[in-house]
């Protein structure tokens, strides 16, 4: 069975991780002096929260990781039950050669209100023998008494260049043959998002020779190319040929409305338009978005979107 490359490339140990420095830093020196405080770690997904909370656990229990650290999702598990239930046996039984065990709360933002005044409860009873790490994509949705008895940490996304680095130790360990334009795309697309670089990756992996045209076409993403003619055509007033090129999009490639709008969103910084008329095309593109998610039909409202453009060819020619 083929093993997942996020979990085959995944870093065991503190030293391994790339990005994220203030906060390995700080663990390093709370793994050294063997005391840890309850933590928060809040940021985008894939920017390696889980991975270094795995880590921590690593040095700090070496080959009894297992026995002393708890994962649990709560947006598998997110009502009170769970505290009461799982969390509270895991942190109640005595770590096995360590003073303190660890127990990993992934997306907590997810918990209900009840369920997190329960944990409160839960961190205040067994403090002296657990240690809490909550990782959340809004810091803001964990109540306020959690907040105060744990060191808060921000994890920023990935840099283009930490992202490219790791692609490219993965694709020479695989033997594959990853091209720039490739390489570029796979960027683009994950937005930050190691995790879903990486997976991206694998995905394309079936080919050793991985192109930009192979990224799109295995993300079922619309082609950047695409995207920008189509706008440019109708900033011209080229409705019909504008639009015949969104309805093969959306027809002939099998394109969402909603991955339409992230490409045209993507593409609008580009455009040759000036600078004060960005804005204004950035609200509307947004105002398409939101009826998008509402229900709307996704060739009406794009259809109305290059509608715009057109109605604005003057401006944009200014």
């Amino acid at each position: 069975m083929t093993e997942i490359w996020t979990e085959k490339y995944r870093p065991k140990r503190l030293d391994e991780v790339i990005n994220q420095e203030h906060v390995v830093e700080r663990l390093k020196a709370w793994v050294k002096s063997k005391s840890i405080p309850h933590m928060i770690f809040a940021g985008p997904a894939g920017t390696g929260k889980t991975t270094l909370a795995l880590c921590l656990a690593h040095e700090l229990y070496g080959d009894h990781w297992r026995e002393n650290f708890l994962e649990t999702n709560a947006s598998d598990e997110r009502g009170i039950e769970v505290v009461r239930g799982k969390i509270k046996d895991f942190a109640r039984t005595k770590p096995i050669g360590a003073e303190f065990k660890i127990i990993f709360l992934d997306e907590a933002d997810s918990l209900t209100p009840e369920a997190q005044q329960a944990l409160r409860r839960t961190i205040e009873q067994f403090s002296s023998i657990a240690r809490f790490i909550l990782s959340c994509n809004y810091s803001n949705r964990i109540i306020e008494p959690i907040q105060s008895r744990a060191a808060v940490f921000r994890f920023k996304t990935f840099s283009q260049q930490d992202i490219e680095k790791q692609l490219k130790h993965i694709a020479k360990k695989e033997g594959l043959q990853l091209e720039p334009d490739g390489l570029e795309a796979i960027w683009e697309l994950s937005e930050g998002d190691m995790r879903r670089a990486i997976n991206l990756l694998q995905a394309c992996s079936a080919k050793k020779k991985i192109d930009a045209k192979t990224v799109y076409e295995i993300a079922s993403e619309a082609k950047p190319e695409d995207v920008q003619k189509m706008l440019e055509l109708a900033a011209k007033g080229r409705f019909s040929e504008a639009r015949s090129l969104l309805l093969d999009m959306l027809f002939h490639q099998g394109l969402s409305g909603d991955d339409i709008i992230r490409a045209i969103h993507r593409q609008l910084d580009s455009l040759e338009i000036p600078e004060e008329l960005k804005p204004e095309l950035l609200e509307k593109t947004a105002e398409i978005e939101f009826r998008l998610n509402q229900g709307g039909s996704p060739d009406i409202q794009l259809s109305a979107l290059l509608a715009y453009f057109v109605k604005n060819k003057n401006r944009f020619e200014e």
